[in-house]
Parts: C-alpha cells; sequence; structure tokens
C-alpha cells in the first residue's frame, strides 16, 4: 500500500482524495497544512488518519511512502526539490512548475535521486482523449484544430472588487493561462506534437496576470487554435476539423461525448465511459510510476507544453 500525504486543502485536493479512495494500491494516510486546525478538518473530511504541519512535518512522517503537492503555483519548485532531496515520490499539481527550465531543472534533479516526479496533468490519462486519438482516421486529412477550456472563477469577482486573490496573484504564479490554458496546450501535444511556431495575445486583468487569451499554432498542413478563460463562459466545444469529417469535443479536459460529422451522413455520437472522477487515472498513472513504470515521456510532454506557457508568456498583456 502506497500511503500518500496531501499539501493543501483546497478543492482539488479534495479531489484528489476522492480519486485515490477509488485506486486500488493507494491510500491518503495525511494531511498538511501550516495551520494544524485546518490540517485536521481537511484530514477528518477526506478520511485521512493524520496530519502534518507544513512539508517538512510531513515528509519526515513514517507513514507517508508519495506525496501530492497542491499549494500556489510558485511554491511547487523549491517543494518538489524538498521531497525529492527526503527521497520522497511527487505528484505534482499542474502547471507542475513556473517555467520549463524549472521542469528540466525538477527532473534532472529527481532522476539523479532516483525518485518519482509527475505532474498532475488529468487530460494526459484520460480515457476521453484516448477516444479523441483513436478516432482522428475517420476525419480524413486534418486541416483545423480548436481546443477551448474558458470557465469563470467565482474568485474573480474579489478582483472585480478590487481584492487580490491566490489564483490571480502573479506574485504566486496565477494565471489564467497556467490554470487552464494548459489543459488544451497539453492536450495538443499529447496528440500532435510541437509545433512549428505558436503566437498567442493575453488579455490582462486588474490582478497584473492574464484572465483569457489565444492562440495560434503553427503544424505541416493544419493549424491549431488554442482559447482560454477564468473570467468568461462558453458553450462552445472543442473542434477538430478534417476533410472527411469532423469531431466535436464536449469537454478537451475530460472529453466524455464525442460528435464525429461526416462530410455527407449524419452525426455519429461517441460517449466515453470513464469514472465520475476525472483525477482517477492520473493517481493510477503515479501508482504504477511509484511500483516502477517508466513516465519519462509523461515528463517531456510536460516539458514541451511548459515550453509553449513560456512562449505564450512572454507576450505582453493586452
Amino acid at each position: 500500500m502506497i500511503r500518500i500525504g496531501i499539501v493543501g486543502t483546497s478543492t482539488i485536493s479534495e479531489r484528489l482524495a476522492g480519486a485515490v479512495a477509488e485506486v486500488e494500491g493507494i491510500e491518503v494516510s495525511r494531511v498538511a497544512s501550516r495551520d494544524p486546525r485546518r490540517a485536521r478538518e481537511f484530514a477528518d473530511a477526506v478520511g485521512a488518519p493524520g496530519i502534518a504541519v507544513g512539508l517538512d512535518d510531513l515528509l519526515a512522517a513514517a507513514d507517508v511512502d508519495a506525496v501530492y503537492l497542491a499549494s500556489p503555483n510558485a511554491l511547487h519548485a523549491e517543494q518538489v526539490r524538498t521531497a525529492v532531496d527526503a527521497g520522497i515520490p511527487v505528484l505534482v499539481e499542474k502547471p507542475a512548475v513556473l517555467t520549463a527550465t524549472d521542469w528540466d531543472a525538477a527532473v534532472a534533479h529527481a532522476r539523479s535521486r532516483g525518485v518519482v516526479l509527475l505532474e498532475a496533468m488529468r487530460t494526459a490519462y484520460d480515457p476521453g482523449l484516448a477516444a479523441v486519438r483513436d478516432a482522428l482516421p475517420r476525419l480524413g486529412t486534418l486541416r483545423r484544430v480548436s481546443l477551448r477550456y474558458e470557465k469563470r472563477s467565482a474568485r474573480y469577482d474579489h478582483v472585480l472588487a478590487g481584492e487580490q486573490t491566490n489564483i490571480f496573484d502573479p506574485a504566486l504564479g496565477g494565471s489564467a493561462l497556467r490554470d487552464l490554458g494548459v489543459y488544451p496546450l497539453h492536450a495538443l501535444v499529447r496528440l500532435f506534437g510541437a509545433p512549428r511556431s505558436i503566437h498567442g495575445v493575453r488579455v490582462g486583468i486588474a490582478s497584473g496576470t492574464d484572465g483569457l487569451g489565444s492562440a495560434l499554432a503553427a503544424y505541416d498542413g493544419f493549424v491549431a487554435d488554442v482559447a482560454w478563460s477564468k473570467i468568461t463562459d462558453t458553450a462552445l466545444p472543442s473542434e477538430l476539423q478534417g476533410e472527411t469529417a469532423s469531431l466535436s469535443i464536449d469537454a478537451i479536459d475530460a472529453p466524455r461525448r464525442l460528435t464525429i460529422t461526416p462530410r455527407d451522413a449524419e452525426p455519429q455520437v461517441i460517449d466515453v465511459a470513464a469514472p465520475a472522477n476525472p483525477m482517477v487515472a492520473e493517481v493510477e498513472r503515479f501508482r504504477d510510476a511509484v511500483l516502477g513504470a517508466d513516465v519519462s515521456a509523461d515528463q517531456d510532454l510536460t516539458a514541451l507544453t511548459l515550453r509553449l506557457v513560456d512562449d505564450l508568456l512572454r507576450v505582453p498583456l493586452t
């Protein structure tokens, strides 16, 4: 049994704990927070027997074999290094770190110590993305890829009220691109590899970071456009357009309904069977990695995604 400690008491940590409960061979043993009362309340809520006050306390616990880091983005790199130095396998919430250079350094350090390091990118392991890949031959020659993740955050109201909040705080790595844009970007590179080039526009908000944006990526024979937002909602799906058919995707982060529309035929719907909790597959992948599975290809795709994010972050806010 792999006993995992959770750092962070946000909603994403709660969902991770729920996913762990559905996966054999792994369980949550402790929850860490700087506030012991908050740690105890959260641990009780997710059924974890123990708590820790901070990361160092967690890593020193005898009943912790691995850690999940769901702290603010800007803290990830240092916390990953600390855990790796302790010899503890790490599952780190996306974005794993702030830059591709940081990720390259973290991976090199983990490999030198023989410690597992994996980004918690649920899209990468979701059965829906595998279904998208399987459907590609039915589209004929691919010409356009349009991927989007646009969902207004309730915490944007704090920004509108003149307040600062973690997910929109650039000092903590807050950014709509980093938080939501990474989903379609990772799906893009996992399906099609690196683009020849990428260009983007980021719209700034009062907190000092991007609230939404778009990017255009060039591939041989087709173009890809990517959209992300934490300040607006959309009813539009993602879509892949081929010369023979188009493929509509209900949600790129966790595809559950795919609709193939041939050029001269009726649409065909593919319903994807998947756990209700979309984090189950990433927990399974992490468990397998701790048990010896090679995740070097996974790490390379994280690096590729972060390089695209780096390129887009160089674009000044409008």
